[in-house]
């Protein structure tokens, strides 16, 4: 059933019930400190639970370490397959596309700032990345992979975070529904799916309709894993593009905190690409991926490599053309993809393993108020879509 605004104003009211129940336990018993030390040893999907793991926690993750039973196994091969022939350009989709997309929110991107401090955007960056890597891997779901246990992590991160912006008295839920709400949720799943679907298009990538499907179908099985009401989320490519497009016009908007972390996440970049010669180009493709009017709202630098930018279709083109005649093009380009993906992500993490701990305090320099004003919305004429 496609999504209306009374429908979706009413999945601002719900959070994760399952995963909510578990951390307020846990922090009622002052057994956070403890759940994250012993969590640091539970990387990989059929380890043993540690000794000593708080009952709760025990029991979350025995309920929550399988796939959904609904999985089509075909359709996620599918998906990796499709991530591994575009992994670069689905990493500069993320990175350069969907954060943005995820800051011109308003309410998102104050959750952002308040998650983890502004001081090491790159943190922000590395779980995401890491996270994607995890998912697109052949052996995700079974025993020994990493995927499983990050999506509980992140689960029960995002669980933590409504606890305490709710018991601080630091979000103001009359005006802006349940902190990371059902709506939020399916939102950032659209976000990483239907926008960096988006984003590849403006890059002029070559996809298949059923590549583009079974992307999107990866995206679904992570909401699911992630505590989204499936009952909700939308089935099919033109219906998450439906939801997409309500999601973004209901929100979307300029804010402080919007503007701080795209200003930081152009700063990562800059860093990471060799030299200062290139160092437009970052802002450039932010531009060129999101449009002018969003990034006009989160203060994008114009930059002489916006002309520029727009001449990638061409050059990926002529690289698909190679990949599409012959094997051993197609094998080196997906090769050089690969360890650019890996040079990218280990830039980020410096080597290191991110390990989605609970936060036990969000500390009141993230820059969370108690009084969070309603932004301005902007509406889009007819049959404009927002990116």
């Amino acid at each position: 059933m496609p999504c209306t605004e009374p429908s979706v104003n009413s999945l601002r009211e719900t959070g994760d019930e399952l995963a909510d129940a578990t951390v307020a336990t846990l922090f009622e018993r002052g057994e956070v400190g403890k759940f994250n030390a012993l969590m640091r040893y539970v990387s990989t999907a059929g380890q043993d639970v540690p000794q000593g793991l708080p009952e709760v926690a025990r029991e979350y993750l025995e309920v929550t370490g399988a796939p959904p039973a609904w999985v089509d196994w075909d359709e996620m091969e599918r998906a990796r397959l499709f991530f591994i022939d575009n992994n670069v350009h689905i990493s500069t989709a993320l990175s350069f596309a969907s954060m943005p997309a995820c800051y011109v929110v308003p309410h998102v991107a104050k959750l952002l700032s308040a998650t983890h401090s502004l001081r090491y955007p790159s943190k922000r960056m590395a779980e995401t990345g890491q996270f994607t890597v995890y998912l697109m891997r052949p052996d995700a779901f079974e025993a020994g992979s990493r995927f499983i246990p990050a999506a509980q992590k992140v689960r029960l991160l995002h669980a933590s975070v409504r606890h305490h912006l709710r018991r601080e008295g630091l979000w103001d839920v009359a005006a802006l529904g349940t902190p990371i709400c059902q709506e939020d949720l399916i939102g950032g799943q659209m976000m990483f799916s239907i926008q960096v679907l988006d984003a590849l298009h403006r890059l002029g990538v070559h996809m298949s309709v059923e590549g583009a499907e079974s992307y999107y179908y990866a995206w679904r099985v992570v909401g699911a894993m992630l505590g989204v009401d499936q009952r909700h989320v939308p089935k099919d490519l033109g219906e998450a593009r439906h939801f997409s497009d309500l999601y973004m016009t209901r929100h979307m908007g300029p804010s402080t905190e919007g503007a701080e972390l795209t200003r930081q996440l152009i700063d990562l970049y800059e860093e990471v690409v060799p030299g200062t010669f290139f160092d437009p180009v970052v802002s450039a493709l932010i531009r060129h991926l999101i449009g002018d009017t969003c990034a006009d709202w989160l203060e994008v630098p114009r930059t002489s490599w916006d002309t520029v930018v727009k001449a990638a279709p061409a050059l990926l083109n002529v690289l698909e053309t190679i990949e599409d005649r012959s094997p051993l093009g197609a094998w080196a380009l997906d090769r050089l993809g690969h360890l650019t993906t890996l040079f990218e992500l280990s830039s980020l993490t410096r080597g290191r393993v991110m390990h989605y701990a609970v936060p036990e305090h969000l500390k009141k320099d993230y820059g969370v108020s108690s009084a969070v004003p309603r932004t301005k919305r902007w509406t889009p004429p007819p049959a404009v879509v927002p990116f």
